[in-house]
């Protein structure tokens, strides 16, 4: 008997070594494309986590300063582990990692600081790959389809990477390609995150993550086809074709699969650069108004919205023929479709707060779910404090200490936090992070909070609520009522727009040099 297990052991031990070898020496299996290595490294950084949050803070008085401080290194090291785990595993992974990165004002700034690394840290795939996957989906190798094909890719993203080509033709392109392992891993990686997640309910009831884990359900498989984006690209060119300012890149549909996408090559600065602005003497005031005025008509009027508008997505540049400052929108994969009911009713509370009507502030953060924590939801809206929203956000800027303490609140509250993106209707959750990665480049631009961005939203709730009386009705008077108060309401917003230019001039100056133009002083 002994001897068997010796055998056994001999045999077991001969295998191991040989299928180690094996992989070490075959470049193309990487051990972490393997399943059992991606869940065991998912749960042991969770129960590491967990057993740090259970431990650390059990015996410091709750809400104490040594409390607040311990609390803050725990998010800090959690944060970092949450980081590696996703730079590990990869693909899916990644991209929820950056998800949570993307929510400045809604979870801890020791999370969103350090996941925020993840758009930077996106896997390559290798050249070989990358000739794989066109040749499975294209039935032709690379020099069949391409005079030029640059090895180095432009960007690489949890899910694809994108390479700058020549076609045969001579047309330049910017071709998109997903990352090979992606598709088959992602369902499992979803369902490994459900697991986990409610392995972690367990342990702290108070937290409710699951809406993180309906997210990726919903939207993976839909970034994972691209053939989808192509047709979200060509919808938005073809609904937002009245802003001159705006260009989305051409899809080239012969030479497109669920996994290839080939592009119109455009470049561009990120619209975060200011050097780049400032070199290309663009507006950075007008950039973030072109900004503006685009998501508000996205959100409010048309309710079809680009849902991923990080600044690797969003490129600026001088139209080539015209010298005008252009945005160059990219990455149309990920899209919120918003129901008439609710975009209306967001239309609603965007106007109650941006005119601080706090009745209707309740009424229809209520309508959007969020019951009696309708101050919370406000907040984390318009990402201010509720005094500020209580005195009208259009009135004051954001200040240094504002800022600070909305970040703060978002670690104080964070049971509650979560448990409001839990109750809120689904569409609203890529609306807040949509939200939050406008706020970090009109911050990176220093306009955050402008007035005029308040009056463009405001312009564009006014506009969708008229339009949709209008479609309500049938009599020609009450139609001809409605247009008549729209007119008259937009009028009035031009002349709060116009008295709030006038108050920004300088009129002791402008005074001045008219007086001595006037008056010139004797020679």
């Amino acid at each position: 008997m002994a001897r068997k297990a010796v055998k056994l052991a001999s045999w077991t031990s001969i295998a191991l070594a040989a299928s180690g070898g094996y992989l070490y020496s075959n470049k193309h299996l990487d051990p972490n494309d393997f399943g059992a290595v991606r869940v065991g490294r998912a749960v042991a950084t969770t129960a590491a986590i967990s057993y740090d949050y259970l431990t650390s803070l059990r015996s410091v008085p709750y809400g104490s300063e040594e409390y607040l401080q311990l609390r803050s290194k725990v998010h800090l090291r959690s944060a970092r582990r949450l980081c590696e785990l996703c730079c590990a595993n990869r693909g899916t992974f990644i991209k929820v990692g950056q998800h949570l990165g993307a929510l400045d004002y809604l979870l801890p700034e020791e999370y969103t600081s350090t996941l925020k690394v993840l758009h930077s840290q996106a896997p390559q795939s290798s050249m070989q790959e990358v000739r794989q996957v066109i040749r499975e989906d294209l039935g032709k190798e690379l020099h069949d389809l391409f005079l030029s094909f640059d090895d180095t890719p432009l960007g690489a993203a949890s899910l694809a990477q994108v390479h700058k080509a020549v076609l045969r033709d001579g047309r330049t392109v910017a071709v998109k390609v997903q990352h090979p392992k992606v598709q088959a891993q992602s369902s499992k990686d979803i369902l490994l995150m459900e697991v986990l997640v409610l392995a972690v309910k367990q342990l702290f009831p108070e937290f409710e993550f699951m809406w993180l884990v309906d997210e990726a359900k919903k939207n993976l498989p839909l970034e994972l086809d691209f053939l989808n984006e192509g047709r979200n690209a060509e919808k938005v060119a073809q609904m937002l074709q009245h802003f001159d300012f705006l260009k989305v890149p051409r899809i080239y549909w012969e030479l497109s699969t669920k996994r290839v996408l080939l592009m119109e090559f455009v470049e561009g600065g990120q619209v975060n650069d200011k050097d780049y602005m400032e070199r290309n003497k663009i507006d950075v005031d007008e950039i973030s108004r072109h900004l503006g005025k685009m998501y508000s008509e996205m959100i409010f009027v048309n309710g079809f919205v680009h849902c991923d508008p990080h600044p690797g997505n969003v490129l600026v540049r001088k139209h080539p023929g015209t010298g005008r400052a252009e945005i160059i929108l990219l990455d149309h994969g990920l899209y919120q479709v918003l129901t008439e009911a609710f975009r209306l009713d967001y239309c609603h509370l965007w106007q109650s707060l941006i005119w601080t009507d706090m009745e209707k502030v309740k009424r229809y953060s209520q309508c959007l779910g969020a019951g009696e924590l309708y101050p919370l939801f406000a907040c984390m809206l318009t990402a201010r404090s509720w005094d500020s929203v209580n005195r009208g956000i259009s009135h004051a800027p954001v200040t240094a200490t504002e800022d600070t303490e909305i970040r703060n609140n978002a670690a104080n509250y964070l049971p509650q936090i979560s448990q409001l993106l839990n109750h809120i209707p689904r569409q609203m959750l890529l609306i807040l992070k949509t939200n939050d990665l406008l706020r970090s480049i009109e911050a990176a631009l220093g306009t955050r909070a402008s007035a005029s961005s308040f009056l463009n939203m405001s312009r564009c709730c006014i506009r969708a609520l008229a339009e949709h009386k209008k479609k309500n009705t049938c009599s020609f008077f009450r139609r001809t009522q409605i247009s008549f108060s729209e007119a008259f309401s937009l009028w009035q917003i031009n002349v709060y727009e116009l008295i709030l230019r006038v108050k920004g001039l300088r009129l002791t100056s402008w005074l001045s040099t008219l007086l001595c133009w006037l008056f010139p002083a004797p020679h």
